[in-house]
């Protein structure tokens, strides 16, 4: 698996660091690091103990074969940017911002040339990423999709989560709310279900845009010409959905099983009640993509950088549920 630093002015290498001392590497999953060697070495000796020893560092993306070539407890790593320069934990400047976005592109083609298996995402800042690199920049899942040469906002991709009681999809992901409102049509619905169903499968529901999925028309007039036709076309396609229900029931629903998947129509509507459900206990997952990449469900933590507490145990879970996917076994609640 490639795992990539995130900015490293965050926490990611640190929590990279954490998870490999905690499940070095073996025969079921071996890690390539892309990080800057300053980000490693500023982890704190009482957190990385032995394993900066374990790190081999190579001048860029290996074959597959140069990995299993190396000693089975070695730590292959890219340093995406090669030189060495002054980090300032916890305060993301531009070389920080040029670095998360070299080893996510030093990622991408290890996953593309088949060196990886999967791509794992740690925290980068959208807004410094913006501010020192790309002006458009709005997140990992919308730069890896277009980097794979698919459309933006929910058409040929997802933003999915995974938890260990519910699932949940993203109609629309970085946006604006007054502009995600705008995305919600029809045919982007449509698309939407017929990719969840292609790579997920599984029994589906989609939620209301408005209150009470707007109370037959009192609320909202969304549910009646948008989102029940598309759901109807889908039910009619052969996919097992139903909708839409009143999201502020329909999450804890299918956590009890009612259904294996919720489409949400736009971000917080979603990610509120994945993180109030696992909050670091769940996976980021993009489907759509030509490779697997999956993510913590945090951010970079920079008022914590540098202090050696940052918690692992999301990459941990994100790790294990990679392995999971890899070996087929999608997620099922029902």
């Amino acid at each position: 698996m490639a795992l990539t630093q995130g900015d490293p002015a965050g926490v990611g290498p640190e929590i990279i660091t954490k998870l490999l001392v905690t499940l070095p590497p073996s025969k079921q999953w071996r890690p390539l690091v892309f990080a800057e060697k300053v980000a490693l070495d500023s982890v704190t000796p009482s957190v990385a103990g032995p394993l900066l020893e374990r790190l081999v560092y190579l001048p860029s993306v290996p074959s597959r074969s140069e990995i299993d070539a190396l000693p089975l407890e070695a730590v292959p790593v890219v340093d995406p940017v090669g030189e060495p320069r002054q980090l300032h934990l916890g305060q993301s400047g531009s070389a920080d911002a040029g670095g998360a976005m070299a080893a996510l592109d030093g990622g991408i083609e290890a996953v593309r040339s088949g060196c990886a298996d999967a791509l794992i995402t740690a925290p980068v800042s959208k807004a410094s990423i913006a501010r020192h690199h790309r002006a458009d920049f709005r997140g990992h899942t919308e730069y890896l999709a277009e980097a794979a040469g698919l459309e933006r906002y929910g058409r040929d991709y997802l933003m999915a989560f995974l938890t260990p009681d519910l699932q949940v999809a993203l109609l629309t992901t970085h946006l604006p709310l007054r502009e995600a409102l705008d995305e919600i049509h029809e045919e982007a619905l449509v698309d939407a279900l017929q990719l969840l169903n292609r790579a997920a499968g599984g029994r589906m529901a989609v939620a209301g845009v408005n209150p009470h999925a707007g109370e037959d028309g009192l609320l909202g007039a969304e549910e009646i010409e948008i989102v029940r036709p598309a759901v109807q076309r889908a039910r009619e396609q052969g996919i097992d959905v139903f909708g839409p229900d009143s999201p502020d029931s329909l999450f804890a629903r299918a956590r009890h099983g009612e259904c294996d998947w919720v489409l949400s129509l736009y971000h917080d509507q979603g990610l509120i009640a994945v993180k109030t459900s696992a909050f670091g206990l769940s996976t980021n997952w993009t489907l759509g993509l030509p490779f697997l990449r999956t993510s913590v469900d945090h951010g970079t933590a920079f008022d914590i950088a540098g202090r050696g507490v940052a918690d692992a145990r999301s990459l941990i879970q994100v790790v294990q549920t990679t392995l999971a996917l890899i070996a087929g076994d999608l997620p099922r609640c029902s």
